[in-house]
């Protein structure tokens, strides 16, 4: 049995436009987190630029956290701590490099 020309017409139209839909999630998702990572730059060098000598704690993170991860922001000094003992054990951090770092995340 064959579907009329229109039919088909319309089934193609909203398959197009459900598969638009879907995608539209994802896009604006990658569109914030895009966002988020100018954002953060921005402020990375803005710090940068505010101090022309790294402190102790920043050329730590550069060396043994900045090849995964990016400096946080706004996290409180007790969440960074968790993390940063978290991440002492598996990156084989000193006790020191834990408070440099620390330190560096969380400026008095």
């Amino acid at each position: 049995m064959r579907m009329p020309a229109q039919s088909l017409r319309f089934r193609i139209i909203m398959a197009v436009a459900i598969g638009l839909l879907t995608t539209l999630p994802a896009v604006s998702a990658r569109q914030e987190a895009s966002k988020d990572k100018n954002s953060a730059a921005n402020h990375n060098e803005a710090a940068k630029n505010s101090s022309s000598e790294q402190s102790d704690g920043e050329k730590k993170f550069k060396q043994n956290c900045s090849r995964c991860h990016e400096a946080p922001e706004g996290f409180t000094p007790s969440i960074s701590g968790t993390v940063l003992r978290h991440m002492r054990v598996r990156a084989s951090l000193s006790k020191q490099d834990e408070q440099d770092i620390l330190r560096f995340l969380n400026p008095r």
